[in-house]
C-alpha cells in the first residue's frame, strides 16, 4: 500500500499529513508531519507553533529550515541537539510514533483498515542528508504499529 494523502484511504490518512491530534512530551500537535518539522527548528516556541499546523502548511514552514538542519544534520526537540544519523534521534521518531499511535484512536483504526498491506511510500526521500524521515524509516514505523504495536 502505498502511503500519500492523494492516494484512496486507508493509505490517505496514514499519510504524516493528516491531521491527528495528540501529545508529545507535553506538546499539542495537529499532526505528525508538524512535529517533524519542528524537529527543524532549535527555537521552543517556533517548535510549538510548528506543532499546531497540519498537512502543507507544516511542510511550507519547516521547507525554510532545510539548508540549516541539511548543513549541520542535526535537528532539536526542547532544548536537545539530536545528530539526524543518531541512535538518539531513531528514538525520538519512535516516541513521537508511540505516542500518535497510544493516543489517536481514529490513526489506530486506518492502520487497521490497512489489514495485511506492505507499506511503500513512493514519493519519500531515502537520503538521511536530506530528510528528517526517510520512507524507510517511515514505513517500517507504520508497519511494526499495525503489526505488533508500540515500537
Amino acid at each position: 500500500m502505498d502511503i500519500g494523502s492523494r492516494n484512496s484511504y486507508p493509505a490517505s490518512k496514514l499519510s504524516n499529513f493528516t491531521g491527528f491530534k495528540f501529545v508529545f512530551e507535553d506538546v499539542e500537535c495537529n499532526s505528525i508531519e508538524g512535529l517533524l518539522q519542528a524537529f527543524k527548528f532549535e527555537n521552543i516556541d517556533s517548535q510549538i507553533a510548528t506543532c499546531q499546523l497540519v498537512g502543507f502548511a507544516a511542510k511550507k514552514k519547516g521547507f525554510g529550515r532545510n539548508t540549516y538542519w541539511q548543513k549541520k544534520q542535526t535537528l532539536w526537540w526542547k532544548n536537545k541537539a539530536y545528530p539526524r544519523k543518531s541512535k538518539d534521534y531513531q528514538i525520538l521518531l519512535n516516541k513521537a510514533y508511540n505516542a500518535l499511535y497510544s493516543q489517536n484512536e481514529t490513526f489506530r483504526k486506518c492502520l487497521e483498515d490497512a489489514g495485511k498491506s506492505i507499506f511503500t511510500h513512493s514519493i519519500g526521500r531515502n537520503n538521511e542528508k536530506e530528510t528528517v524521515l526517510t520512507e524507510r524509516e517511515f514505513c517500517l514505523r507504520l508497519q511494526h504499529l499495525k503489526d505488533k504495536g508500540l515500537l
